[in-house]
């Protein structure tokens, strides 16, 4: 099974760290424009081998997209990183150019692989690799609800000071700062309701924080965090090679499911060795839905940008 990952950035090089670790794949191959970066990396980390047990092969290239020939599962993490007072809109521009040209150049080698975008404005940027591939839609897979969900689980673990394993929960809309939805209706921890723990006022700022998670980290850092993307991503590629079909929250395509169409926005899903496979009616409450469709207008806005530059 082999896994191709573009970009050898701090989220690129994570993603290919915990594939191999967790022994998803048997090849990874890192992909960078730089010189010598990706293959630097692949060294690196295939010099963890031994120490970390794992048999994966990681080579890396200079944009050579013939060594991703054949992959069964293509991550794109390709563009500039958020920096600190930068909004994912920002971003849009550059990294529209960036992926548009990354997903013509892998699908000519893997013209089957899945593809998880994880460059931001990640919503728009879902919208422009199907918009741009032509591919069935349950071939491409936003990350950013998986991340969301894991940091909104964080938070609640935090404030319930129990395990986050045994919490769940999930984030849907747009993977923006004002766009997502922490659903603290729905989360819980070992089945019972969070909220009959946690008091309105603690789950209110639980939701907060979850939704300026990636920018606290920007803050923090000078730049967009790498640890929990690149696992994110990892546990996405292991539910599609191992067809584990798991329940993650993805940016994926619509057509009238909660509401809306002609967008790629975060929902619950079901991901398999085809993808994203079902998408899961969570039955929003009147308010929840008012929230996602104020969330689907914000990213169609930023779809907009896409339309007036022509790229789409």
């Amino acid at each position: 099974m082999k896994v191709s990952v573009i970009g050898a950035g701090n989220v690129g090089a994570s993603c290919a760290e915990y594939i191999a670790i967790n022994k998803i794949a048997s090849e990874v191959v890192i992909l960078d424009i730089k010189e010598n970066f990706a293959e630097g990396k692949a060294l690196d980390l295939m010099q963890t081998a031994t120490l970390n047990g794992f048999n994966t092969r990681i080579t890396g290239s200079t944009n050579d997209y013939s060594k991703t020939a054949n992959s069964e599962v293509v991550v794109i993490t390709s563009g500039i990183p958020r920096k600190p007072g930068m909004t994912r809109e920002e971003l849009i521009g550059i990294n529209a150019g960036i992926v548009k040209t990354v997903t013509e150049n892998v699908l000519k080698h893997s013209p089957n692989a899945i593809i998880i975008i994880v460059s931001n404005p990640m919503d728009t940027m879902a919208y422009l690799a199907l918009k741009e591939s032509g591919l069935p839609k349950n071939r491409i897979i936003g990350m950013g609800g998986t991340l969301d969900s894991s940091r909104f689980k964080c938070y609640l673990s935090k404030a319930l000071n129990v395990p986050a394993s045994d919490v769940q929960g999930y984030v849907i809309g747009g993977h923006g700062d004002t766009t997502m939805i922490p659903l603290t209706r729905l989360a819980t921890y070992n089945g019972f309701p969070v909220s009959n723990l946690l008091d309105a006022e603690t789950l209110k700022k639980v939701a907060a924080d979850t939704m300026v998670g990636g920018a606290t980290l920007t803050g923090m850092l000078g730049t967009s965090a790498w640890y929990a993307p690149g696992a994110s991503v990892a546990a996405l590629v292991d539910s599609i090679l191992n067809d584990h079909k798991k329940l993650y929250t993805c940016c994926v395509s619509l057509n009238g499911e909660y509401g809306q169409s002609d967008i790629c926005l975060g929902v619950p899903v079901v991901i398999g060795k085809n993808g994203w496979e079902k998408i899961i009616d969570f039955k929003l409450t009147a308010d929840e839905q008012a929230a996602f469709n104020k969330s689907a207008d914000a990213v169609r806005a930023m779809n907009k940008v896409l339309s007036e530059m022509k790229t789409v």
